[in-house]
């Protein structure tokens, strides 16, 4: 993954607005759908990705909905983006060892191995809290 999918960038909203709440304050997934202009049915399916990991924790019933998992301080745009992206690709000879039979005589793997990792550096520098912030 490069390039963020609508679904990459509708989780990153989504998540944004949580971790602009107050910490304790349950949010329905309608109401986060709504303020940032995400069906609610692809939110819902996001979040239960999100839920399964922790990064949001889901409370059933009256007053259910949705609080960020850790604090906004302790979750990276690195973690959201390859929660539902998946790992961080800009070419395919990286996304695992002996993928390409030439990444050990390659003269642009290695590029490729610094890009992947420069870009995972940055995702993971962005807190949801500096985000929440602007």
């Amino acid at each position: 993954m490069m390039e963020l999918t609508r679904k990459g960038e509708y989780a990153i909203r989504g998540i944004v607005f949580l971790a602009s709440r107050p910490p304790e304050q349950v949010c329905l997934l309608s109401d986060i759908a709504a303020a940032v202009d995400v069906p609610p049915t692809f939110l819902a399916k996001i979040f239960q990705q999100f839920s399964k990991i922790g990064l949001v924790k889901s409370y059933r019933g009256t007053g259910g909905g949705f609080v960020l998992g850790r604090t906004p301080d302790r979750i990276t745009l690195l973690e959201v983006v390859e929660a539902v992206e998946g790992p961080i690709t800009p070419n395919r000879c990286v996304i695992k060892e002996g993928e390409c039979p030439r990444d050990t005589s390659c003269n642009v793997h290695p590029v490729w191995v610094d890009v992947q990792q420069q870009v995972r550096d940055i995702l993971n520098s962005v807190t949801l809290q500096k985000l929440a912030q602007r």
